[in-house]
């Protein structure tokens, strides 16, 4: 980037990791004119440029060792200040609220021949009463990021949980089919914002060095929604009928209605003008919160107009669309395919698998997501603090996409496996490893991107992710309109061993990314940060 940045540029460029174990203490950061990200430092045993009072002025871990990324203010009202507690409870609140938007779009997946029974139609005509909740996942996820920027973000959490509570309710009741897709299709563009909004509470919460592990426990819990949800609807099914089901689902969106009210807290929070900032204070104050009434009275905020300009402005800039639109959506693309179309395969001959086998088959890639989550605690702070150790300090964003690495493996080898096992009526355990591995796969190469991303983006951090929510539906949504078809006409083989291959090649958009990321982000830099 030519010339001085301004001060909104250099928020927006990004902040980096601060390593704690290498002889240099690194004592805060600044962006270099062509992009890079540094850390300036301070050797132990002796004197540097940087002088000492600027050294104290840095904020740190209580162990002294780690830069605080950003610097806090001093306002014990700031969202970086809070205890580890708060911050827990309002990730609580979040993740479970996250948990229910995939988790609920799956859940009639194990349903549907009750629902066909209920409607005289066939089991594929149900199944597609999902995609029109799926599709719209998308775009809500979009148009919640205006509402999110301009009156914040706890009352888009909590309206997106009442009103799917409420659809839910009304889908349980449907006498119809065509009703009881509206309602699901409903349900799909109100429960989407939990995903959308994830990544900017972790950033308005948490410093750098935390970030990624928030991230992943975070992606973790809409990731593993969609297999938990069919694995306890599956069971429920055998003892009560699909209507009761779906109540059941309801209640689950009531009790993260309660959770939202007795642990969520606002996180939109302005450190340039403090006298911006919502006080509020008692019941009515958190009812305000919560409805919306006190982000309605906020200054300082932008127009819902200029939310939308920006949200344009990043949404073809190449290093956010590279990989979310060629690469994440590929993988969501395969691995939605399997979740919706799993029981067509498992049910009829050879396999033969009644409702209990069925749903307890669903423990498989809740385990994958599991080891993921467990790789991904780990194995991406690792990536970053490496980096900046072999680099004298030198950080750059396109370091987190290594972390889609081992997950492109995991993809091609699971899908690759999944369709031998149903070619040759292999031994269902072949089915089982090759969906773990699957997803595996996906939440790998969710908190590489999400990572990335809000590396990139750190004061758009909503407006970028709706986008990688927004091609992460767009896989899921039309994959239900050709997957069972393909595998028919051509065999699973041949089907899936195809798709591991349009994963393969759908991660030269990660290479291209690597490569040429930073003269992008040089070349075109986000808008300057709203709040």
């Amino acid at each position: 980037m030519a010339g001085d940045l301004s001060k909104e540029e250099k928020v927006e460029e990004s902040s980096v990791s601060v390593d704690v174990e290498s002889p240099t203490h690194h004592q805060a950061t600044e962006i270099t004119s062509d992009g890079t990200y540094i850390v300036e430092t301070k050797l132990q045993g002796g004197n540097t440029d940087s002088s000492s009072s600027e050294a104290k002025d840095v904020r740190t871990t209580k162990d002294g060792k780690t830069a605080l990324i950003p610097q806090p203010s001093d306002d014990p009202a700031d969202p970086l200040n809070w205890s580890w507690g708060k911050k827990h409870q309002v990730l609580v609140a979040l993740t479970f609220s996250a948990l229910l938007t995939d988790w609920g779009m799956t859940w009639g997946t194990t349903l549907f021949e009750a629902q066909a029974a209920t409607w005289g139609m066939s089991i594929v005509d149900i199944s597609n009463s999902l995609s029109g909740g799926i599709f719209l996942q998308g775009p809500g996820g979009v148009l919640a990021v205006p509402l999110v920027q301009r009156y914040g973000r706890l009352p888009v959490l909590f309206w997106s949980q009442v009103l799917s509570c409420i659809v839910v309710v009304g889908a349980s009741q449907a006498p119809t089919y065509a009703g009881f897709t509206a309602c699901r299709t409903l349900q799909g563009f109100f429960n989407t914002a939990p995903q959308v909004i994830g990544l900017t509470i972790i950033h308005d919460m948490f410093f750098f060095h935390e970030r990624t592990r928030k991230i992943n426990f975070w992606a973790f819990s809409f990731l593993v929604g969609p297999y938990l949800g069919p694995f306890i609807a599956g069971f429920l099914i055998q003892k009560i009928n699909w209507r009761q089901d779906f109540g059941v689902l309801a209640a689950f969106h009531g009790f993260a209605i309660i959770l939202i009210v007795l642990f969520g807290d606002e996180t939109l929070y302005d450190r340039e003008h403090p006298e911006n900032n919502l006080k509020v204070n008692g019941i009515v104050g958190k009812i305000e919160l919560l409805t919306g009434i006190a982000g309605i009275r906020a200054k300082g905020r932008p127009t819902l107009k200029t939310v939308f300009k920006d949200l344009l402005a990043i949404a073809f800039l190449p290093y956010l669309i590279l990989p979310c639109s060629i690469f994440l959506l590929v993988v969501y693309l395969w691995a939605i395919g399997i979740t919706t179309s799993v029981t067509q395969f498992i049910k009829p001959p050879p396999y033969l698998f009644s409702d209990t086998a069925a749903a307890l088959l669903f423990l498989a890639p809740m385990i994958g997501v599991l080891c993921a989550e467990a790789w991904g605690h780990f194995f991406n702070d690792w990536l970053c603090n490496n980096y900046i150790k072999k680099h004298n300090g030198v950080y750059k964003p396109e370091n987190r996409l290594f972390g889609c690495w081992p997950a492109v493996v995991f993809s091609v080898c699971s899908l690759v496996l999944y369709g031998q096992t149903l070619q040759h009526s292999l031994s269902w355990a072949g089915i089982a490893v090759g969906w773990g591995m699957n997803s595996f796969a996906m939440l790998a190469s969710t908190t590489a991107i999400s990572a990335y991303v809000l590396d990139c983006f750190p004061g758009h951090a909503a407006l970028a992710s709706s986008w990688v929510n927004f091609w992460r539906v767009v896989g899921g949504f039309v994959i239900t309109y050709f997957n069972i078809k393909w595998v028919g006409h051509s065999g699973p083989a041949v089907a899936f061993g195809c798709q591991g291959a349009i994963v393969f090649a759908a991660f030269g958009s990660i290479i291209v990314v690597q490569l040429y990321g930073h003269k992008w982000r040089v070349k075109y830099p986000a808008p300057a940060a709203e709040n």
